[in-house]
């Protein structure tokens, strides 16, 4: 915690703002404003970051202060229109005026927003589980039991879902996945920030496994 926190005051002393990569989206934000008491901190806090909560945004940023004023942005999910809205306003500020982005994960934000901020590891709570599934002998059963358990998760938990598959087939069981399982990984993150159905995403990338012979 302590190596955290002197990353964050290195960042403040050099740059208009940073983007903190955390799952305790809400706890990261009170104690930002804990620390930075007494100035001003505004917080935009969502599951969902979406175009109408980027003009409160850049409303709020316009609005002159005589000290800093901190606009803390917090969501599990960044809508891409958002982003592209608020580019400008990342890239030059108003006077007095730091942004800081707390996301679970970095696939969350668009490259245009991350090459605009320093990036800050913060604190992270359980993230998925490691998957105990055998891809390469993984059946029917396994898929279904799979999905049921994971019916109702959100996109980023998707997204960190199909990290873990992916850590599973290459780096655990050392899989040589085919192109179509390679390009279904990299389509399940298209789809997932076009706002597929998760669970539909995650289906498709785990059943090109099944019945699959991978070699070594």
């Amino acid at each position: 915690m302590q190596r955290c926190l002197e990353k964050l005051m290195s960042v403040h002393e050099s740059q208009k703002g940073y983007i903190l990569i955390s799952s305790n989206i809400e706890s990261e934000y009170q104690r930002i404003k804990e620390e930075l008491k007494p100035s001003r901190v505004v917080g935009f806090i969502e599951d969902e970051f979406k175009i109408e909560h980027a003009k409160a945004v850049v409303a709020e940023a316009y609005i002159s202060e005589a000290e800093t004023k901190y606009l803390v942005l917090g969501a599990n999910n960044f809508n891409n229109i958002s982003q592209n809205s608020l580019l400008k306003l990342l890239e030059e500020p108003p006077r007095n005026i730091e942004l800081i982005i707390i996301s679970p994960t970095k696939s969350n934000l668009l490259a245009t927003v991350r090459s605009r901020m320093p990036i800050v590891k913060g604190e992270k709570k359980s993230e998925a589980a490691p998957i105990e599934l055998n891809l390469s002998r993984i059946s029917y059963q396994e898929v279904f039991e799979f999905l049921k358990a994971n019916a109702r998760v959100k996109k980023s938990e998707a997204k960190a879902l199909i990290e873990a598959l992916y850590h599973r087939a290459v780096v655990v069981e050392k899989l040589m996945p085919t192109s179509a399982q390679l390009q279904n990984f990299d389509k399940a993150y298209r789809l997932l920030e076009l706002n597929s159905r998760p669970q539909s995403v995650l289906a498709m990338v785990i059943m090109s496994f099944v019945g699959e012979k991978n070699a070594n």
